[in-house]
Formats: structure tokens, C-alpha cells, sequence
């Protein structure tokens, strides 16, 4: 790892608690940015987040925290982002310096909701970053689990191969294994649809479909995402390696999946805003699921996600769960 290169954390949630973990284990020095002074005073103190992964005992000497937005970004090379999608834009309005001369990567999962892009393709669009500066985080991989260093795995994608690399040297570690990755575009789609889909399979689940049903719905959920995105970005990508298939899978069946919880709540007969307020999370799947079937729609030639719309029709159209998901499983082979 270079020596003068400078790596920031933005945000201080549970999946950027364990991206600081992990950097930790080989950067000397890192910045991260939360808004919580709270949380910035009690990290300094007690080594640890008080909110988030709480029992990971962080080097704190190879930490510099700041809840300033600005300092984060001055005095580093690389950004890794790490907060909800829905929360992006307003974070980078509090921003008065130029992004254009740094590298950006994402580890969120979601899409941004102002602009019904994907975050790599609202930095590039937005903030006019070269696609060869922009890179993306994705899984298999639960913060909880890192938290526990069990050995998980994680693709680093980035149209520069060498920015890849230099990203997946930061975060790999003894139960850290990386490997990179050229799709840049469709990585990311698939860590966004992963968590429809997961919503799907806590949905199923909530209704009491047993092992059998989900094992059906998640085989119809990767050919479903093939699709999808070979549809808004084609290129040669094994849709079975582990940044996709690994990666929906992990979000369907774990109990870490913040998205399958969601879904259970309304297949039990939450609200949206009830399953959303006893949470205390965000689900990212939600907000996905809007863009996802908005942007499928827009296409000359929309592809076939009768997940997806199922998903949507209970979120957003209201309708029953029950029997949204008897219809669906007529479509599902």
C-alpha cells in the first residue's frame, strides 16, 4: 500500500464500522467521516461504535474521526462510501469541495432516489467523475460477520484494474478474501436487486411458505436479475459467481439480512411505516424496488421480473401480500 495514499470511511453505520475494521488490519492511517459527535466522542474513548457492531474493539490510533464532511474529503485520495442511498444526496450537499481528483467507491447497496441511478452512475453523472475513478464494494458479506471475523469474501470492482487491486490490498486480512472485478455496472445493479429480492424471500417467509418455496423463488430471482441487467448493461459476466449469485443468496436466507427482516414484517401484515419505525434501519430493498420497476418500465424492451413487480405491487400499489404472492407463484418455474 502506498504510504501517501489516505483512505476515508464515509459513514457510521454498521457496514462502515466493519469497512473501517477491515482497512485497519492494514492502512496506518485512516479518516472517518459520522455525523454523530456522540458516537465520535465514545469511539475515541472506548474503542468501540456504540451503536453499530458495538463489540469490535477498533485501533483507534490508525483513526482520525471527524464529523465534518469537508475535512474527510480534503485530506484524502480514496472515498468509501458508506451510507444509505436515500441519504447521499443530502449528505453531499453539506460538501463545498470538488470530488473531481479523487477515487470513489461504493459500498452501498441501494439506489440514489433523486436521480433513479445507481450511485457509481450518479457520480459519474452528477459530479462528472471518470468511470475509471469510480469503484464498487459489494459481497457476499455481512458487517455482523466481520464483526465476528469469519471468513467472507468480496469483490472489488473498478474499470481500473489497478485501483481495484489497491482497494481489495486495504481490505484483505487473514478472514478477508478479495478478488476484482471489471463490471463495475453490474455488480452494483446486482447489490441493489439482491435486496428486492431478499424483501421477496422475507415476505414468502412472513406468509409461511416453507424451505421448498424459497428455494423456487431465489432460482427464478438470479435468471430474473440476469436479465434485468443484461438489459441495462451488457457484457460477458458469469451471473453464478459469487458477486451475484453468492451475493443474492447471502441477502435471501440470513438472519443479518436487514432486507429479509423487512420483508417478514409485511408478509406478517406490517405497514410499510410500522415494519420501517421498529426496525430503526434502512432497507435499502425499498427504495429499490421503486427505481428498479421504474427503470425496467423505461426500457424499449422492458425484461420479464414478475418478482420485482410483486415486490412493488405490495410496497407500493398496497396491495395484499397474500395474494400478490399466490399470483406469483403461477409465474415462477
Amino acid at each position: 500500500m502506498k504510504k501517501d495514499l489516505q483512505f476515508a470511511v464515509i459513514g457510521g453505520g454498521s457496514w462502515g464500522t466493519a469497512i473501517v475494521k477491515m482497512l485497519t488490519e492494514n492502512v496506518e492511517r485512516i479518516i472517518w467521516y459520522m455525523r454523530d459527535t456522540d458516537a465520535i466522542a465514545h469511539i475515541n474513548s472506548q474503542q468501540h461504535n456504540p451503536k453499530y457492531l458495538s463489540s469490535v474493539e477498533l485501533k483507534t490510533d490508525r483513526i482520525t474521526l471527524t464529523n465534518s464532511l469537508n475535512t474527510a474529503v480534503e485530506n484524502a485520495t480514496v472515498l468509501i462510501f458508506a451510507i444509505p442511498s436515500a441519504f447521499l444526496n443530502s449528505e453531499l450537499d453539506k460538501l463545498s469541495l470538488s470530488l473531481s481528483n479523487k477515487i470513489i467507491f461504493s459500498a452501498i447497496k441501494g439506489i440514489v432516489p433523486e436521480t433513479g441511478l445507481i450511485v457509481g452512475e450518479h457520480f459519474h453523472e452528477t459530479y462528472a467523475i471518470p468511470y475509471k475513478n469510480i469503484g464498487v464494494i459489494t459481497g457476499p458479506c455481512h458487517a455482523e460477520e466481520v464483526a465476528l471475523e469469519r471468513l467472507s469474501y468480496l469483490t472489488i470492482a473498478c474499470a481500473d484494474a489497478s485501483k481495484a487491486k489497491l482497494v481489495a490490498k486495504g481490505l484483505q486480512s487473514s478472514y478477508i478474501r478479495t478478488k476484482i472485478s471489471p463490471d463495475i455496472i453490474g455488480t452494483e445493479y446486482a447489490a441493489m436487486l439482491k435486496n428486492i429480492y431478499a424483501i421477496a424471500a422475507g415476505i414468502a417467509h412472513g406468509l409461511g411458505y416453507g424451505d421448498n418455496f424459497q428455494s423456487v423463488l431465489m432460482s427464478n430471482a438470479i435468471r430474473e436479475m440476469k436479465r434485468f441487467i443484461k438489459r441495462v448493461h451488457h457484457m460477458k459476466r458469469n451471473i453464478n459467481n459469487s458477486a451475484y449469485l453468492g451475493d443474492l443468496l447471502v441477502t435471501g436466507y440470513s438472519t443479518f439480512s436487514r432486507n429479509r427482516m423487512f420483508g417478514n414484517m409485511i408478509g406478517k401484515g406490517y405497514t410499510v411505516k410500522s415494519a420501517m419505525l421498529e426496525m430503526k434501519m434502512v432497507a435499502e430493498g425499498y427504495y429499490a424496488t421503486k427505481s428498479a420497476h421504474d427503470l425496467n418500465l423505461k426500457h424499449p424492451k422492458p425484461a420479464k421480473t414478475p418478482i420485482i413487480d410483486a415486490v412493488y405491487t405490495i410496497l407500493y400499489n398496497k396491495s395484499g401480500a397474500r395474494k400478490t404472492f399466490k399470483a406469483l407463484t403461477d409465474k415462477l418455474d
